[in-house]
């Protein structure tokens, strides 16, 4: 099982004494993207159901919490028990939406969510850590009913370690290969992922 962070959410193996501490690099990144214009532009609606893949520190649960009013839901899912409650932290007065499991999404199933539940799944700042992409892909499409949507974030480079390591960074177009492979069909690029990040929308 892999560890999987939040917002730039990096394993403990990529966070040495060289690079910046991962608390910090949580911080740089919601310094650089605004998670609820990225869910507001991407279309995430009130009522939606929504499932945060390596939701980590929360900020994109917690946005999405606010998003979906009363009658929507989001599934905070990480495998790092000690950020499960940290969704519902950051909103405690949404945290009745919010259920919080953990999982490593890169096993078929682990989510325990059922097929078709979610409108949405959010893979914000993962994909670079990530050793089977392809798997929580697939993933991401079995939980997600026929016409859900997938958004994908991450960083666009390194930033002289700013970001994640350079051999981690993932391409927008590669971002977009696997997406396609995994059964998607891409929408478009948001047009404010913000100045280090890049964005898409895809549909099942």
């Amino acid at each position: 099982m892999k560890a999987h962070l939040g917002a730039a959410r990096l394993s403990t193996p990529l966070c040495s004494p060289a690079r910046l501490l991962c608390g910090t690099m949580v911080l740089h990144a919601m310094a650089f993207v605004n998670p609820r214009t990225v869910l507001e532009e991407a279309g995430v609606a009130a009522g939606d159901k929504v499932a945060d893949f390596g939701a980590g520190t929360g900020f994109y649960s917690a946005a999405a919490a606010e998003l979906v009013g009363e009658d929507g839901k989001v599934y905070a899912i990480d495998i790092q028990p000690e950020l499960i409650t940290k969704p519902r932290s950051l909103a405690p007065h949404c945290a009745g939406r919010i259920e919080c499991i953990r999982a490593d999404v890169e096993i078929p199933g682990d989510t325990h969510l059922a097929a078709g539940l979610v409108d949405w799944v959010i893979l914000s700042n993962i994909l670079f850590q990530l050793e089977d992409k392809a798997a929580a892909l697939r993933e991401a499409h079995r939980v997600l009913r026929p016409g859900g949507k997938l958004l994908v974030v991450d960083w666009a480079d390194s930033y002289g370690g700013l970001g994640p390591p350079p051999e981690r960074v993932v391409s927008a177009d590669e971002g977009k290969r696997l997406a396609e492979a995994a059964g998607f069909r891409v929408e478009g690029p948001l047009k404010d992922a913000g100045d280090h990040h890049w964005g898409f929308v895809c549909v099942k």
